[in-house]
């Protein structure tokens, strides 16, 4: 069968070509798009009297039965039709005859695709706030069951300050919202419709966009016909926004990966979260944190990609922009198998509290309560600071820590030490002394819990609204 488009053509395109330029391979992940867009577009053109009402309905009609066999596994796509569009218009003239032809008037392949990864984004958008939503509420319920488990804080990956293990996990909490609300607001630009711009100058045809776009749930339609067909703004504002996600999930896995290890042994991951090894038994290996922490560099790389295919090329279509997609779908793959993952393997992670607490009493974390007990009682923090640091100096060199020390101990440094020096130091004392907003003492962690649980509940409306 010749091209749908061969009539100017006296050769057959070489089979290397074919091979080539063919993005069925890929594109084929867009036949439900390519169809639910055809079916608005049809009947626009039915209301505006482009198409009589009768090739309409066999024209919908056709289109619901391509879509039934799809489904069912019973098209076979074809190299040789390019695309899902091409494969999608045979199948249905072979289904309904010649009339079958009439469905892309008033349209261009470069609009078609267009409006497809418009509609494919804007469902997968709303399902990955979806997952988010979910892994939040893991967190939370983890945070909720630690509000009394203290772990030291880090900086450089020393020990700094005792924090809440709960205040930690929350700090992920407020990422992961961040992360939702890019992706509510990169909706915005995704629910554009570009249908009706033609190849890049519009259409001769009396169509009407707004109609389109009511039919399809967009919000409104681009104002620009050569944008319309170029802009793929949408899809590097969703990799950017899918970049960051992962970033956040490989600081998460990466400290899973610590946490879980002999040497700290702050946490166990769940057994269905975990692999062995083929050649020692007793190994239980953090793969799903690794790997996602690993995949972060594919998804940042289909950012680049993106950008570099679009960094110089001039209006309005060009075929380089067939490279939009394989990223896209290769990143939304990426990102949704993560976080399907990432939800239970949080909400059934065990917290070694007592490891936790071994960890907390072994160090100098506390060691700035003891600086601000100095500042105080009136010593400039600039003398307490030096004053401490010869303290703990001083519990290196005798193998002990600050709690260890007599109070005789304390005062050859200062004459200002007395005995409440020993409250100052305990964990929950150094931890509820932080009692401001966004700190770690409990009552503000508590109020943070409560603040999170109702941007949950906003969440879900805008779930509810965009299901």
């Amino acid at each position: 069968m010749s091209k749908l488009w061969g009539g100017r053509f006296t050769k057959q395109t070489n089979h290397l070509v074919e091979e080539y330029t063919a993005s069925i391979h890929f594109d084929k992940a867009l036949a439900e798009e390519d169809i639910q867009g055809s079916l608005a577009h049809v009947t626009m053109l039915g209301k505006c009297g482009i198409v009589p009402a009768e090739d309409v309905e066999t024209i919908k009609a056709g289109l619901n039965k391509v879509l039934d066999k799809i489904r069912a596994g019973q098209v076979e796509f074809s190299v040789s039709d390019e695309d899902i569009h091409m494969n999608i218009e045979k199948h249905l003239i072979e289904e309904i005859g010649a009339v079958g032809g009439k469905l892309h008037t008033g349209r261009s392949r470069n609009d078609q695709v267009a409006t497809d990864m418009h509609l494919y984004l804007r469902n997968r958008a709303v399902e990955l706030v979806g997952l988010l939503h979910a892994l939040q509420e893991s967190l939370i319920n983890q945070a909720k069951n630690n509000l009394d488990t203290i772990i030291p804080g880090y900086t450089h990956l020393q020990r700094a300050q005792p924090i809440l293990f709960a205040h930690h996990l929350m700090a992920y909490v407020s990422m992961f919202e961040r992360d939702i609300d890019r992706l509510k607001d990169s909706y915005k630009r995704i629910n554009v419709l570009p249908l009706g711009a033609g190849a890049l100058a519009g259409t001769t045809f009396p169509i009407d966009r707004h109609f389109v776009a009511e039919q399809l749930g967009f919000d409104g339609v681009y104002e620009n016909s050569l944008d319309a067909v170029s802009d793929r703004d949408f899809i590097v504002e969703f990799l950017a926004g899918a970049s960051l996600i992962m970033t956040h999930l490989s600081r998460l896995s990466e400290e899973l990966v610590l946490w879980s290890s002999t040497e700290f042994n702050f946490i166990e991951l769940d057994d269905a979260f975990c692999t062995g090894s083929s050649i020692m038994p007793q190994k239980k290996n953090p793969d799903v944190a690794e790997l996602v922490r690993g995949k972060t560099g594919r998804v940042y790389g289909n950012l680049i990609g993106l950008l570099t295919v679009l960094k110089s090329l001039p209006l309005a279509y060009n075929k380089d922009m067939q490279e939009d997609k394989e990223g896209m779908f290769d990143t939304v793959a990426t990102l949704e198998g993560a976080l399907q993952l990432f939800a239970p393997m949080i909400a059934t992670m065990k917290v070694n509290t007592g490891r936790m607490r071994e960890a907390v009493n072994k160090d100098f974390s506390n060691a700035t309560d003891i600086a601000d007990f100095l500042v105080g009682k009136g010593l400039p923090f600039r003398q307490a600071h030096e004053v401490i640091g010869k303290t703990v100096l001083y519990c290196i060199q005798e193998g002990k820590y600050l709690l260890d020390l007599s109070l005789e101990e304390f005062q050859q440094f200062s004459p200002l030490f007395d005995d409440t020096i020993y409250h100052v130091l305990q964990p929950e004392t150094v931890v509820n002394a932080r009692n401001v907003y966004g700190g770690t003492a409990t009552v503000q962690v508590e109020q943070a819990i409560e603040r999170a649980g109702s941007k949950l509940q906003h969440t879900t409306t805008w779930l509810e609204q965009h299901a």
